[in-house]
């Protein structure tokens, strides 16, 4: 056999990895149903926003993102908020947006805006699985927007059907 054809499965291997990273199964929103932190080192777990936190994070066919996260016991002010209750939304949340890009079993947020402004013009590296409804995300080891730790996040997410018309 000539050794370009020998290459034509090669090539199709290549290929059918390729399409294994359809970005087209990241489509859609998604609802924040959990987000542990994992400390490096010790292993120690903690609800990074809670026990209930609540969120979304929504991957468009343009190629844009959006994250918005809070605790499910942030403060609910009555009227408009004090400075207090003002540091305290604020560190009860995590926003930020941007493109994104696809890989296997990875997608990269490249930040452009975000609710502190520390991570605009980075990359943030997630690793994920889809089984059915349920997006799971493993982060890279980072420091933690809220507290400071270094470890790991691990987020699970439910996909929003579609809404009805009122």
């Amino acid at each position: 056999m000539p050794k370009t054809l020998s290459v034509v499965p090669l090539i199709a291997l290549c290929l059918s990895t390729l399409a294994w990273a359809d970005p087209d199964t990241l489509l859609g929103t998604w609802r924040l149903k959990s987000f542990v932190r994992e400390v490096v080192g010790t292993n120690e777990r903690y609800n990074q926003l809670g026990e209930q936190p609540d969120g979304y994070l929504t991957y468009s066919p343009d190629g844009r993102m959006v994250a918005l996260f809070v605790s499910g016991d942030r403060p609910q002010p009555q009227g408009e908020p004090s400075d207090e209750e003002r540091v305290k939304l604020h560190k009860s949340m995590l926003a930020y947006g941007g493109t994104y890009s696809v890989a296997p079993g990875k997608v990269v947020h490249h930040i452009d805006i975000e609710w502190d402004g520390r991570r605009i013009g980075t990359d943030q590296v997630r690793f994920y699985t889809v089984n059915g409804d349920t997006l799971s995300i493993r982060t890279e080891p980072n420091k933690s927007p809220v507290d400071g730790r270094e470890g790991v996040g691990i987020l699970i997410f439910e996909r929003v059907k579609s809404a009805q018309p009122q």
